[in-house]
């Protein structure tokens, strides 16, 4: 398969294992909140901050249905991508959709530290920031699960990742 898109929540491991998946396949590998923020000359927090999350969610799927060209490529998403604009659809057409589920605790623990950095979850108490990952989670659920795979994120690499879509004779 020509593209692998790594969905599933922020914090989820999608950056990093994804880099991990495209060394061991000897794929590129893409960032997708990454290639917005060069092409648009701003962080994703500024686009919020800026031009609200509709722009941005119309830039997201802009970019994401960009890379339809690109060949033996793995794909980061954005944690809410899957949920706008068709995308989720859109990647089940055109590659292997892999879910990195990962529980509330999980993500809160992981989500912590990068609150500044992530434009949803700024000025949020730890108590605030669980209940918003739940309530995201709840919304955003049906979307993850149309993946067409699902792994827990829990101690995932790519190495792990690879392995596993081969033994599922996806790659």
């Amino acid at each position: 398969m020509a593209k692998i898109f790594l969905i599933g929540f922020m914090g989820s491991g999608k950056s990093t294992v994804g880099r991990q998946l495209a060394t061991q396949l000897q794929y590129h590998f893409i960032d997708l909140d990454t290639l917005i923020e060069q092409q648009e000359k701003a962080t994703i927090a500024q686009l919020f901050a800026s031009q609200g999350e509709s722009y941005f969610r119309e830039q997201e799927a802009f970019h994401l249905r960009s890379l339809d060209k690109h060949e033996r490529v793995v794909v980061a998403t954005g944690g809410g991508c899957p949920c706008y604009h068709d995308n989720m659809d859109w990647m089940n057409q055109h590659g292997v959709t892999v879910y990195l589920e990962a529980s509330v605790k999980l993500l809160a623990d992981r989500l912590k530290k990068e609150k500044d950095s992530r434009p949803l979850l700024q000025e949020k108490s730890p108590e605030a920031l669980a209940d918003f990952i739940q309530q995201k989670l709840n919304e955003r659920i049906a979307y993850y699960q149309a993946a067409q795979i699902s792994i827990p994120a829990t101690s995932l690499n790519g190495r792990k990742l690879a392995l596993a879509l081969r033994t599922k004779t996806i790659i």
